[in-house]
Formats: C-alpha cells, structure tokens, sequence
C-alpha cells in the first residue's frame, strides 16, 4: 500500500522558514518533519511514498537525491585517475519515494487527483506534511478494512482550529464541516486510508480535500473515524516547531516509535 504526502503548499504561517523551504522540509532534530513522517510509516512496513509536491520542489528532489550519500559511510577513491565510491555502511532506510509535482497552486484534493496514475486502482494511505503523531497505522488499516467504507481519517481531540465530525459510536461520520463558535468536536488529523473510488470523488486543480470530496463521502456515509487518543501535533507555527524540537531535544518525542 503507497503512502500519499501533501507537501505542495506555501506554509504561510512558519513563513519565517518556509520562504526557503517547503514547510514539511522544516527541520527537527537536523531532519525534516516530512522525514519524521515517513519514519512513522516505514517503522509499520509501508515504505513506498507519493511525495505530492509544489512550492520549492526541488529543495525535497535534492534531499533524497543526496539522502543515500548522507546516510552512509562512504570512500571517494580518485588515485586511479576516476572517481571509485565505495560504501561501507549504509543506513538508508528500505524507501521507493516518487516525488510529483503537483502544481505551484493546485488545493489539498487537487493534487491528490494528479497523482491517481502512480497510485493505480488500490487502496492508499494520505496524510498530510506538516503533522507529527504516533497513531498506529497497522491498526489504522485493520480498521479500515474491517468496515468497508471508502475512506478512513484519524479523529482527535485537539481544540477548535480544524474541520469539526460528527462521529457516532461505530465511527461512521455523519457529517465533516468546518468549526463554529463552541464546538469541542473531533477533528480530522490526517493519517487517512481510502479506496482508490475516492479520486473520483475529486473534480480538478481546486478542489479542497477537506470541503466537497470529505463532505460529501460524509453524506454518503463512506466516511469513517479511526479515533486516536495518543499524540498529534502540527506544525503550523514557529512556536509549534519551537515544541516540537523541544521534545525531541530532550529525548521525549512520543511520534519517535522506530
């Protein structure tokens, strides 16, 4: 199963980092937070990425362009009049990453839809670029595949600045809005499983994931929430970067599961 990241956007909030970068090349610990991701879900066994890029692309086709070179242990041998490398210790991690540029202004379910080829008709894992947490995804898609449903998300608790769902007892989610005054609602954090029907649900370059291809797959009753009660956090703020690097500083970073 692919894992689909949405790493295209601007990052307007952490403009401070991302006028240079693409927000989930935004480092913590000395690596980006789109590494930390992709950790999570290589640590469960799915370590083959559709990297949905846009703005600055080629700052992550150059970070894994050199990433083999900088997880290992390598000798430039040039005595010969040629240029021999020999590795000796490589420490890259078992990775097929397909970095797709997705379009500088293309919205969330845009760019999920211009990846469909690299998918192909199977079920797929899609989460965002710039959140953190330690949900079990093997348990995610045990989940999802037991109720049939075309789409999945992770629900959490996390305050009132995210899409609301109306989740009953089973999981089924009755309807996904956005916030109003007063909700203490679950939201939706990603880390999302779908059935490959679900592109179709998606018309073009401005479609926003989270309004009419969640909404409507709401009303349908294909929308399912995997509830999640242990650790998320995004990464939206320099202050939320400031915690986030804090933790993992300090040796307390819960998403750290590998």
């Amino acid at each position: 199963m692919k894992t689909l990241i949405l790493a295209g956007g601007y990052g307007t909030r952490i403009s401070e980092e991302s006028q240079f970068k693409p927000k989930p090349m935004v480092e913590l610990g000395g690596m980006p937070i789109l590494w930390h991701i992709m950790k999570l879900f290589g640590h469960y066994g799915f370590n083959e990425f559709i990297i949905c890029a846009g703005y600055k692309q080629h700052v992550i086709k150059k970070f894994f362009g050199d990433y083999f070179l900088h997880t290992s242990d390598v000798t430039f041998d040039f005595t010969c009049g040629k240029e021999d490398m020999i590795v000796h210790k490589n420490a890259s991690e078992p990775w097929k990453v397909t970095i797709v540029d997705t379009g500088l202004n293309t919205m969330t379910g845009g760019r999920v839809k211009r990846v469909r080829d690299y998918v192909g008709n199977e079920s797929f894992l899609l989460t965002y670029g710039d959140g953190v947490s330690d949900v079990n995804i093997l348990e995610l898609v045990k989940f999802h595949r037991s109720h049939g449903k075309m789409v999945t998300i992770s629900a959490y608790n996390a305050g009132q600045r995210f899409g609301v769902l109306d989740v009953d007892k089973e999981g089924q989610i009755h309807e996904f809005r956005e916030k109003t005054q007063g909700d203490g609602s679950l939201i939706n954090i990603g880390f999302m499983v779908c059935q490959p029907e679900f592109f179709d649900m998606i018309d073009g370059d401005d479609t926003v994931l989270e309004k009419s291809p969640l909404e409507t797959a709401a009303k349908m009753g294909q929308l399912m929430a995997y509830k999640h009660t242990g650790f998320w956090q995004c990464m939206d703020t320099v202050r939320e970067k400031e915690l986030l690097e804090k933790l993992w500083t300090e040796g307390r970073a819960p998403w750290k599961v590998w």
